[in-house]
Parts: C-alpha cells; structure tokens; sequence
C-alpha cells in the first residue's frame, strides 16, 4: 500500500512556520514502516508519505485440495482458521513413542434452541511400539482414553506419586471382561520423571502386550500445562462463556433463584 502527498508553494516557505522532518522506523519490526522526507528545494517542498502494511497482519486464504476436504492453511491469522483444527503432541523415545491429543466435547440441540452438553471431551493417548531406530510401528499402537477426572488425577500427581486407571471398552455389554487396558503413571527411581506403561488384553484376537515409556519432568511439565489449559475447553465451558451478556445474567438470576448466586447469601 503506497500514499504520496506532494504540496507544491509559489511562494517561499519560513522554515520556522513549516518545520519538516525525517522520521523512520525500521521495517523488520513487524509493524511496516513510515517516512517522511524534505526536499532540498526552498521554494518547492514535497511531502511523502510511505506505508506498508506488514505481511504479519496480512490475511492469507486457506486451500484445500480437491481430494480432501481437509484445510491447509499456508498461514495462521486471526478469524481466518478454519472449522476443525488437529493438534497434539508428541514424546519419542528409543523403545516407543507417545502422542497426547485432546478431542473436543459434544453437544445435541434442544427443542427450545438451546444447546446442551451430550458429552464431555477427553484426551487420546496412542503409544506406538518402536521398530527401529527413531522408527515407529504406528500399526500396532494402543490407545487410552483420559476423561477429565482421571487428567485432573495426573495433573495432582506428584514427583514420588504413582497411579492406576483401568478400562474395560465393552463396559456393559456382552463382551464385557474380554478386553482390558491399564495405565500406570510411576515415578522413575531417580525421581527426574514418571514412567507411562500401557497394558492391553484382548481376549477377542488372542492379543497380551505392555508397552512403557520414560517421560522427563520437563516433558511431564508440558503435559500437565497443556492439560490445565484444555479442561475447561472439554467439560464444554467455553462454549457457555461465550453466551454470557450482563443483563442475561441479570434476568435470569431474578426470574429462576435456583441459579442465582445472591440468592444463597441474601436467604
């Protein structure tokens, strides 16, 4: 984006009246830059003015390819990000790899237009057996799904603390007991990290195996920042926040007390 202001006198300019200066600001500080320049001319003094929009706040579209519906987006900009968005986070280690991704809540719609919670999020755990060096069989993974009380659990867990979550995915149906998957979180004996093991029996393809992975205090630091960040985002929280209005607030604390918090401390 380019301005150019010219201002031409016929007459001579007092310098003291019309006092012109030089001003600049370096281009790489991400917020463009802006010049001013005086001529040497007395009688005829041309004012330009240069502004270029920095390539920081410039909005780039996101493409898809025509074989998937998935975007790619070439660059990350504020209320261009697309539907659905995919991350995680990764621990390589020599004997097996972890990956920690969250998946979000669900919700179904009422009849009166109101949104209710279906579901609460949580967060997949994949373990995937090494095959070689920094080589992973990601064919023979295992998940283990974390709600949110068992993530609040590993978020508590300290340094010298160890604990145990078991699941049975066919909980209440017929083949209830033939597949069993437990987690154990133990502190390393040196007390630098925590030991993530995954046993999984399943009775149903003749299938019995453990896989472990060391995690660090620091990589165990991030998981538990990470967790403390997504919760309120998998009970569904956020998505009541962003309905909050003041006088919604208002109105509905008068007509229904049950959910009025003054109402409890005004009885």
């Amino acid at each position: 984006m380019m301005l150019q202001l010219q201002c031409l006198s016929s007459q001579t300019l007092n310098p003291k009246l019309c006092p012109f200066h030089s001003l600049s600001n370096s281009k790489g500080n991400g917020f463009g830059s802006i010049s001013v320049t005086e001529s040497t001319s007395i009688k005829k003094k041309k004012l330009y003015v240069k502004c270029r929009q920095s390539e920081y706040y410039e909005q780039k579209s996101f493409s898809a390819s025509p074989s998937n519906s998935s975007y790619a987006p070439t660059d990350v900009a504020v209320g261009t990000l697309p539907t659905r968005v995919y991350v995680g986070h990764s621990i390589y280690k020599g004997k097996a790899a972890l990956t920690v991704e969250p998946r979000g809540p669900e919700f179904v719609s009422l009849d009166s237009g109101a949104v209710k919670l279906s579901r609460e999020g949580f967060v997949m755990l994949q373990f995937a057996p090494a095959a070689g060096v920094r080589q992973y069989d990601w064919s023979r993974k295992q998940v283990f799904s974390l709600s949110v009380t068992e993530i609040g659990s590993l978020v508590a867990l300290g340094a010298r603390e160890s604990c145990e979550f078991f699941h049975d995915p066919f909980k209440g149906k017929s083949e209830e007991g033939k597949v069993r998957k437990v987690l154990k979180v133990e502190p390393l004996p040196d007390g630098s990290g925590h030991f993530f093991n995954l046993s999984v029996q399943n009775k149903l393809i003749n299938l019995d195996e453990s896989i472990y992975i060391p995690v660090t205090r620091a990589e165990y630091t991030v998981l538990v920042s990470a967790f403390n960040f997504i919760l309120p985002y998998l009970l569904g929280w956020h998505a009541y926040a962003s309905t909050i209005r003041a006088d919604d607030t208002a109105r509905t604390n008068n007509a229904n007390p049950r959910y009025g918090g003054d109402y409890e401390w005004n009885r």
